[in-house]
C-alpha cells in the first residue's frame, strides 16, 4: 500500500502524520526533537508499512537540520515543501484559517499524494559536497556582514572624520576596510587623537597591518592627511562618535577576519572535489565563486532535468507571461539568490578576462541590452555550458563555447 508521510517541524517537537493513497489517515504522532523523537519516528514509519523496498516519501518544510539530516540517511526521499506553498494548500479545505500542527502535517502529506511529481525531492549530494555549501554560504554570508559593517562605519565616519575616510578611500583599493586603515584607525579614532601621532606610530600600525614597502614614506603622507583642517563636532560629541566608531571597527575587523578564514577553508574543501577541475575550466570561476557555484547546485547529477531546469533555478533564463493578445518577456524574480549573486560575478569576471565572453556581452549591448540583462544573458549562456560540461565529465572549451556568428566569419 503506498503511504505519505508529511512531518510539521517545530523548534522542540514535530507533529507526524501518514496517510494512504485515498487521503485517509493511517497513524499520526508527536515525537521530540532528540534520539528518542527519532527512534519513535522510525517506528512509527515502519509500524505503518514503511519497509526498504519501498521507502516512504517524507514532507517537511525545511532543507536543513538534524532531523532532515537523519531521514536522508536513511535512503527515505525527503522532499522540502515551501512553507508559502503548504499555507496555499491549507486554504484549499479551509476558508476560516484554521491552524494546527496535526492538520499541518497532514496538509504536507496530501501535498505528495496530490502532487508529488511537482515537487523535486532534496537532491542526494555527497558528504563533501554537503560540507562545501556550509563553508562556501558561510563565506559568502561572512562578506554581506563585512559589507555591512564597512557601511556603517563608513556613515559614522562621514558625520565627524570625513578627513581619515576621504584618504584612505582614495589611497587603498578596500578603503576603509584595508589591513592599514584599520590599523591606523584604532590609534587615531577621533581627529583630534589624529594630530597628536607621529610618524613612528603610523609606521608601526601600518607593519602590524602586514604592509612591507614604502612604510615610513606611507606614514608621513598619511599623518600630513590626517592633520589638514576639516570641520569638527563639539569635543564630548566628537569622543562619543570616536568611542562608537572603535566598536564598529571591532566589528569590521571581526567580520574581515571571518571572511579569510572561511575563503580558505571553503576553498581547501572545493580543491578535493571530483568536479574541480571542471568548474575552474570555466573563465570567471576560481575558487571563490567556483564553490559558491558548486554548492548551490551540487553533484547530484539527477537533480535537474535538464540545462533549461538550472538555469531556471538560477534566476538566469527570463519568463514569458502570456494572457490573450498580451505577451511580455521579463527577468524571473523566484531563484536561488545565492547561485544569482554569484552568477552576477561570474559573469562580470568572464566579460572581464575572456575575450570570446566580453564580445558577447557587448553584442548584447549593441543589441539593445541594458547592463544587466546583457550579464545576466552571458550567465545563462554559461551555466547552460557548466550543465552539459558536468553531465558529460568535459572542461571549457572556448571555442566551441563561444562560436563566431557567421556573418563575422564571412567577413
Amino acid at each position: 500500500m503506498k503511504l505519505f508521510c508529511g512531518i510539521d517541524w517545530a523548534e522542540a517537537h514535530h507533529d507526524v502524520a501518514i496517510i494512504d493513497v485515498d487521503g485517509q489517515l493511517v497513524a499520526k504522532k508527536r515525537i521530540t526533537d532528540d534520539p528518542t523523537g527519532f527512534a519513535e519516528l522510525i517506528e512509527t514509519l515502519t509500524t505503518a508499512g514503511d519497509s526498504a523496498d519501498e521507502p516512504m516519501p517524507v514532507a517537511i518544510e525545511t532543507p536543513r537540520g538534524l532531523l532532515v539530516a537523519s531521514l536522508r540517511a536513511t535512503g527515505r526521499p525527503v522532499y522540502s515543501i515551501n512553507p508559502l506553498a503548504v499555507a496555499r494548500y491549507r486554504e484549499r479545505h479551509s476558508v476560516a484559517r484554521a491552524k494546527s500542527d496535526h492538520a499541518d502535517a497532514m496538509t504536507l502529506a496530501n501535498i505528495l499524494r496530490v502532487d508529488a511529481p511537482l515537487h523535486r525531492r532534496l537532491p542526494a549530494d555527497t558528504e563533501l559536497c554537503q560540507a562545501i555549501a556550509v563553508l562556501a554560504r558561510a563565506h559568502q554570508d561572512a562578506i554581506w556582514a563585512r559589507t555591512k559593517a564597512h557601511n556603517e562605519l563608513r556613515s559614522v565616519l562621514r558625520e565627524f572624520f570625513p578627513t581619515f575616510l576621504n584618504m584612505f578611500v582614495s589611497r587603498f583599493p578596500l578603503g576603509i576596510a584595508s589591513p592599514e586603515a584599520r590599523a591606523v584607525l584604532a590609534i587615531a579614532s577621533t581627529p583630534a587623537a589624529a594630530a597628536r601621532l607621529s610618524v613612528t606610530r603610523i609606521a608601526s600600525a601600518l607593519r602590524r597591518a602586514g604592509r612591507s614597502r614604502n612604510i615610513d614614506q606611507t606614514a608621513a603622507e598619511i599623518k600630513a592627511e590626517l592633520r589638514k583642517p576639516q570641520l569638527r563636532q563639539p569635543v564630548l560629541v566628537e569622543n562619543a562618535m570616536g568611542i562608537q566608531a572603535l566598536a564598529l571597527l571591532a566589528a569590521l575587523d571581526t567580520a574581515c577576519t571571518s571572511v579569510e578564514d572561511l575563503g580558505q577553508a571553503a576553498a581547501e574543501s572545493f580543491q578535493k572535489h571530483p568536479d574541480y577541475g571542471i568548474i575552474t575550466s570555466f573563465p570567471g570561476l576560481a575558487d571563490s565563486t567556483g564553490a559558491r557555484v558548486l554548492a548551490e547546485i551540487g553533484d547530484d547529477r539527477a537533480r535537474f532535468a535538464d540545462a533549461r531546469a538550472l538555469k531556471a533555478y538560477a534566476g538566469s533564463a527570463p519568463i514569458t507571461r502570456a494572457s490573450g493578445r498580451s505577451i511580455s518577456i521579463t527577468h524571473r524574480r523566484i531563484k536561488n539568490d545565492r547561485l544569482a549573486a554569484a552568477g552576477w560575478i561570474w559573469a562580470f569576471a568572464a566579460a572581464t578576462h575572456c575575450p570570446p565572453a566580453g564580445e558577447h556581452y557587448r553584442r548584447r549591448r549593441e543589441h539593445g541590452d541594458r547592463h544587466a540583462a546583457a550579464q545576466r544573458h552571458l550567465f545563462n549562456r554559461l551555466i547552460g555550458q557548466l550543465y552539459h560540461c558536468l553531465q558529460h565529465q568535459q572542461t571549457f572549451d572556448e571555442a566551441k563555447a563561444f562560436k563566431r556568428p557567421i556573418s563575422a566569419t564571412a567577413a
